[in-house]
């Protein structure tokens, strides 16, 4: 296993239904995520979800997490994206990498083996702690949210 100053080596374990598929891995040299292929053939209906198999297994490092990301053309032009965008992947999982796909268009999409579905991303994660106090300090924006800083033109906000 190869690791530099740009790398993290994750290990990869291959079951049995990713036999004769390609490792994730990044298109470009400039990539942020790898792509992900399906290890089966499956059909989503219109508003349908699947979790497709990919017929790997990772060890991710501790401190980090790879998240699933919708391929950008799938969204574009079929409406396939991952429902809980980004999902992901902790570092004590040990089951099998899966991909939440849903269909928003307005026709079945055949997902076939061999097909990127997905990207993923390793990045680093930091746990958070609680510090209880009785009060927090004031800001200019406040308790404003949602949609309280701007938005969309047309709602004339």
């Amino acid at each position: 296993m190869h690791s530099d100053n740009n790398s993290i080596p994750v290990l990869v374990k291959r079951l049995p239904h990713f036999e004769g598929l390609e490792l994730p891995a990044y298109a470009t040299a400039g990539a942020a995520g790898m792509d992900v292929l399906a290890a089966e053939d499956v059909t989503l209906a219109p508003g349908g979800w699947h979790a497709v198999a990919t017929g790997l297994a990772l060890a991710i490092p501790p401190g980090y997490e790879i998240q699933v990301r919708p391929r950008s053309g799938l969204a574009l032009k079929h409406g396939i994206s991952v429902p809980n965008a980004p999902g992901t992947i902790d570092s004590d999982y040990r089951g099998e990498l899966k991909v939440i796909l849903i269909n928003h268009g307005s026709e079945d999409f055949a997902i076939r083996r061999g097909d990127r579905v997905a990207q993923l991303v390793l990045a680093p994660v930091v746990q958070a702690s609680w510090l209880k106090v009785d009060e927090l300090d004031d800001t200019a924006r406040g308790e404003g949210g949602f949609g309280s800083t701007g938005g969309v033109t047309a709602l004339g906000n």
